[in-house]
């Protein structure tokens, strides 16, 4: 229970004090009331954009066409003044369409360089999965070490900076699959299901007011860059207890050999678990959750509530899973009830 765990000023780094804690949490709650104004429903999508942004990372947004992924991204980014970019994914797009490349200019008689849209604070890849294996390498570099290399030249990007991705899961013609070397740089991997009947009727409501539609105007900032690097250095220093962090690591461990823990089962449907970034996205993505929930330490609520997103795009699944049509939640919940909660 946490109230075995230990003291905050047991772990290193200062512990995140009351006004701090009071100034992200009010910050966080502008933002989400902007995101609210302007996307209708798709609570686990904001939560699952506030996650990432908080904690540094990247998110891969999954679903079929018309269900507000560009709006939602491009709603994170005017909420904070932020710059916003979107690449259009398809199978001739080439890795200096993203990076940027070299042009010579004739009348200086010199190469110039011209940054491509990557280099932005959110970048929204838009059927990321339509573009080309040497085009999604390109993006490695990017995701990893926030830079970029042209000519030979290091390129910084802008801080903060977030990659936002999509796929559309029903059309697989002239689609390339994301390798798992990719995959496992997205923090999380979200689902976007379709809207409620009442959030559909007000998806229809806001365009007749005007509030939503191609006549739509952008909404104001509410908070800066500036804010939201302060925020990610205060979730940088969220108090999680060493129970919290042993049980990250026996559910990432339990995800590489879950035939003595699942039984014979669920064991053989699992080929891969997940490698150490999944800890590391457990840790990372359940201090940002903490702190969007308005607590300076990490409870086993804010690693259970996060267990899809994580590790759905970091379990292989094996081909008698595909046969019996397993989905990987189905694994993940089993793996969560087999391991014991602090």
């Amino acid at each position: 229970m946490i109230e075995a765990f230990e003291s905050p000023a047991t772990q290193s780094g200062a512990p995140l004090t009351a006004v701090e804690l009071e100034h992200a949490t009010e910050a966080i709650s502008r933002v989400s009331e902007a995101f609210s104004s302007r996307v209708v429903g798709q609570h686990r999508v904001r939560t699952a954009l506030l996650v990432t942004l908080l904690a540094e990372g990247h998110v891969l947004l999954e679903s079929v066409p018309g269900l507000a992924k560009t709006l939602a991204s491009a709603t994170l980014a005017q909420a904070i003044n932020a710059q916003f970019a979107r690449i259009q994914c398809t199978p001739d797009l080439l890795p200096s369409d993203i990076i940027g490349t070299q042009v010579y200019d004739p009348r200086r008689h010199e190469f110039e360089t011209q940054l491509g849209p990557v280099h932005a604070n959110f970048v929204l890849l838009d059927e990321i999965n339509r573009s080309s294996a040497k085009t999604q390498s390109a993006l490695l570099e990017a995701m990893q070490e926030r830079q970029t290399s042209i000519a030979g030249t290091i390129h910084k990007l802008p801080e903060p900076f977030m990659v936002l991705a999509t796929q559309n899961p029903i059309e697989e013609e002239g689609t390339y699959i994301l390798p798992h070397a990719q995959m496992d740089r997205f923090l999380l991997k979200e689902i976007v299901d379709y809207p409620s009947e009442d959030d559909e009727l007000m998806v229809l409501e806001r365009i007749d007011d005007g509030t939503l539609g191609q006549h739509m105007t952008d909404i104001e900032p509410v908070v800066s860059t500036a804010e939201i690097a302060r925020i990610q250095g205060l979730v940088r220093r969220v108090y999680v207890d060493p129970a919290i962090k042993r049980y990250v690591v026996s559910l990432i461990r339990a995800t590489r050999n879950v035939g003595p823990l699942l039984g014979p089962e669920l064991g053989n449907y699992v080929d891969i678990g997940a490698s150490p970034r999944g800890s590391i996205a457990f840790f990372q993505a359940a201090r940002a959750m903490a702190v969007v929930q308005g607590r300076h330490y990490v409870i086993p609520e804010d690693v259970r509530e996060l267990r899809h997103s994580v590790l759905r795009h970091r379990i292989h699944l094996s081909f008698e899973a595909l046969a019996d049509r397993i989905q990987p939640e189905t694994i993940i919940d089993a793996v969560f009830r087999a391991v014991p909660t602090p």
